[in-house]
């Protein structure tokens, strides 16, 4: 069936358009024409909705230890949250005395933290790779010091009881789930039998649009992570501003099953509040998208059709294959779904192409592809390719409610913005949230962009890259890092995972390539036991590489535009360095620090056999 006769399934969106204003020095200024509408004062005044409205409906859904779905409904999870509250009340829990919230996403976590946000204890979710994945835990104590807790939630206490004995303070009580033992932890199902009083609806009343929900803490994919200031308003806001972008999230009860961390805006603000906000229902997914984890998710898709799926490029390059092969896998994603969306990261054309032909072949329709771009501090929504669809690069058109400022930098065009689902600022960090605001009051994003049509606005925007990643060559000639990346992850298809572009004052740009070592292994079709360094070097998949970089060489239109030398990493990024966010995401910076000698290695005169040429370059 030709692409222009392919039937779409339908999907209520709503319009995206933009007003443009010119100002002065070049400065362009955007914002939609439809208003925002009215969003509740609390994000937890949803909960109370519809356990109002619709008590019995399941509200979160986990695995319990049998394999079966444990859930809660709306009108249970609003007495157990009460309940919660008034023991944290009970604690003298408050915004100067907050709680770390240190386990991945559970249903006892989605509940302890509406009860702390409830009635106005301050909290923030630290991602559970500090405590558990990383042998130096000078980060997490690190986080301990920037917000001293008076109780820290660990689900399982047996996993964290380690941890905790090395880093946890004097006084501060443990909260579980479960627990070994002889551990000194109090469980949460202990906490549920609290009955609420009077000082719960006087706390509540007291938390209003400028109450501090939580902070949550950046990746710090490009530095040190930052302690990001999330009020009630900019997550009632930013709900209302998804729900007026995509309303058939309003027309009936969205599904969502999700595995994207609570800990990060995406997953904590943007697809948990999304279910919250319209009474809907989530399925916590206990996998990721890696080798080690996927089964799990693969199981849940195969019984849970979700309406929408947001989460990462890489979820759904792990998909595909199975998507082909599954019967009843594809049978149940197609199923309900009505958009597929994707941000963080690009989605490779080729990528893209076949999994528009899977749900063809699947459904017999077309599905649209959404795109939308934002950041911690946007919480995260901001702008979106709505009904448009998603092209490569694209970030759309900005959100109602979202005022846009786009101000020339150093050659380029940055981001500015401002609205109600913007942060106040950094928790304790006065220098930096002065530094992070320009002076009409806008947020500077960091990222650069441009038009995909000057003439033409309404055509929305593309992704130009991060200002604090791109550099110069030594000839003069800047390189934009984002672009540049996508391009090679895009031509790899699969083969890798990321790449750092190097070159910085050097004569020409490199990268350092992380493999994605299942796919080369199935190219060079050998098993889980040979070493990674026999995988790389392996005859099928160097020209693989190979072929990548001659590519993006031949099609290049100058020296920014490719990599003339690139070499395939055999080591993966590590968390303990900093090479790697506790999401997954690199830091480009930490990663040139931390592997300097491969760079010097890569620029050498006479480089070694490791290193990859793009052939016909001068570099050569």
């Amino acid at each position: 069936m030709s692409a222009t006769t392919r039937p779409v399934r339908p999907v209520h969106l709503a319009p995206l358009d933009v007003i443009v204003r010119r100002g002065a020095e070049g400065v362009i200024y955007l914002e939609s024409p439809h208003p925002l509408g009215p969003y509740p004062v609390r994000i937890t005044d949803c909960l109370e909705r519809w356990a109002h409205e619709a008590p019995d409906r399941v509200f979160l859904a986990e695995r319990g230890p049998d394999g079966a779905w444990r859930t809660v409904t709306y009108g249970d999870a609003l007495g157990r949250v009460r309940a919660l509250a008034q023991a944290l009340l009970d604690r003298g829990l408050s915004p100067q005395r907050p709680l770390l919230i240190l386990s991945g996403n559970s249903i006892d976590h989605g509940l302890l933290a509406l009860a702390a946000m409830y009635v106005g204890v301050l909290y923030a979710p630290v991602a559970p790779a500090y405590s558990l994945q990383a042998r130096d835990l000078t980060a997490l104590e690190r986080l301990f010091q920037r917000l001293p807790p008076a109780a820290v939630f660990a689900a399982d206490g047996a996993a964290f009881r380690p941890t905790l004995r090395q880093v946890l303070p004097r006084g501060v009580e443990v909260l579980v789930s479960t627990a070994p033992d002889g551990m000194r932890a109090t469980r949460i199902a202990d906490l549920e039998r609290t009955e609420a009083t009077r000082a719960v609806d006087a706390a509540r009343a007291a938390v209003g649009p400028d109450t501090i929900a939580k902070i949550l803490f950046t990746s710090g994919s490009t530095g040190q992570p930052k302690g990001v200031i999330n009020t009630q308003r900019m997550l009632c806001a930013n709900q209302e501003m998804i729900s007026a972008t995509i309303p058939f999230l309003r027309d009936e009860p969205p599904v969502l099953c999700d595995w994207l961390p609570w800990n990060h805006t995406a997953g904590g603000n943007h697809n948990f509040g999304l279910v919250l906000y319209n009474g809907g229902t989530l399925y916590i997914d206990e996998g990721k998208p890696t080798p080690q984890h996927f089964g799990a998710t693969l199981r849940n898709l195969r019984e849970i059709p979700a309406v929408a799926h947001f989460t990462v490029p890489r979820t759904y390059e792990m998909l595909m294959p199975h998507l082909r092969t599954d019967p009843v896998l594809r049978e149940t994603f197609f199923r309900r779904l009505k958009v597929i969306f994707y941000a963080a990261a690009g989605l490779g054309p080729k990528f893209w192409d076949e999994l528009r032909d899977v749900a063809i072949d699947a459904c017999g329709e077309e599905l649209l592809f959404m795109t939308g771009f934002g950041a911690t501090e946007t919480a995260p929504f901001a702008f979106t390719t709505g009904p448009a669809g998603a092209s490569p690069g694209a970030m759309g058109l900005p959100a109602p409610g979202m005022q846009v400022k786009l101000a020339h930098v150093g050659g380029k065009i940055e981001a500015r913005v401002k609205g109600p689902n913007v942060t106040l600022g950094y928790w304790r960090d006065e220098a930096l949230t002065a530094a992070a605001f320009d002076d009409e009051g806008f947020y500077r994003m960091g990222d650069a962009i441009r038009f995909v049509d000057a003439e033409d606005p309404a055509k929305g925007l593309l992704f130009d890259g991060r200002l604090a990643e791109d550099f110069k060559l030594s000839t003069g000639t800047w390189v934009s890092v984002g672009p540049l990346r996508a391009r090679i992850l895009a031509e790899a298809a699969g083969c890798a995972l990321d790449t750092v572009i190097t070159g910085h004052d050097r004569e020409f740009a490199g990268a350092l390539i992380v493999p994605n070592l299942v796919t080369c292994r199935a190219l060079a079709g050998v098993g889980a036991d040979v070493a990674a360094a026999d995988v790389l070097s392996h005859p099928r998949v160097v020209a693989r590489f190979q072929q990548i970089i001659d590519t993006l060489a031949r099609l290049s239109t100058g020296s920014s535009t490719f990599v003339a030398r690139a070499m395939i990493l055999e080591d993966p990024p590590s968390l303990d360095a900093g090479e790697l966010t506790d999401k997954g995401s690199l830091n480009q910076r930490r990663v040139l620090e931390h592997r300097a000698a491969l760079v010097e290695e890569l620029y050498a005169n006479t480089p070694s056999d490791r290193c990859l040429y793009a052939r016909g370059t001068t570099s050569t």
